[in-house]
């Protein structure tokens, strides 16, 4: 699992939001608070950041390179809207990617673990929430 801090905007949805930069990032505080928790309960996750990008299976090498130059641990399809909403609404979104497979280069690249990944996102979806009712009651949320 990788915990979103920062989500590299090659998608449209985010620019419906924000105005045009290169990235976006999540909530300093939040992701703080959160990976806290994520430590506390040793729920292995790392922090990255992912490319947001519409159409994944049709990049170009060019493009992946590019993406990984600028930092990207993973790509997906959601995170750079999410986080350009947070921004725009001054609320706090956090995003995680469950890493399943490297853009279909094997059989049975979509492996997600025992019970499809069940058990390893009900304890980061534990420890996240915790996290959250933490930081949103802070004096200033």
């Amino acid at each position: 699992m990788i915990l979103i801090n920062r989500a590299l905007r090659g998608e449209g949805a985010s620019h419906a939001y924000l105005p045009p930069a290169p990235a976006v990032n999540a909530d300093q505080d939040l992701l703080a608070v959160v990976d806290g928790f994520l430590r506390y309960n040793i729920v292995p996750t790392r922090r990255g950041t992912t490319w947001t990008t519409d159409a994944p299976f049709r990049e170009t090498r060019t493009a992946l390179a590019t993406a990984e130059a600028a930092g990207a641990v993973v790509v997906e399809m959601e995170a750079a809207a999410l986080y350009a909403l947070a921004v725009a609404r001054d609320r706090p979104v956090i995003c995680f990617a469950h890493v399943t497979n490297m853009m279909g280069v094997a059989e049975g690249d979509f492996e997600k673990g025992p019970y499809d990944g069940a058990v390893q996102a009900l304890s980061v979806v534990t420890s996240a929430s915790r996290g959250w009712f933490q930081y949103s009651q802070q004096p200033d949320q």
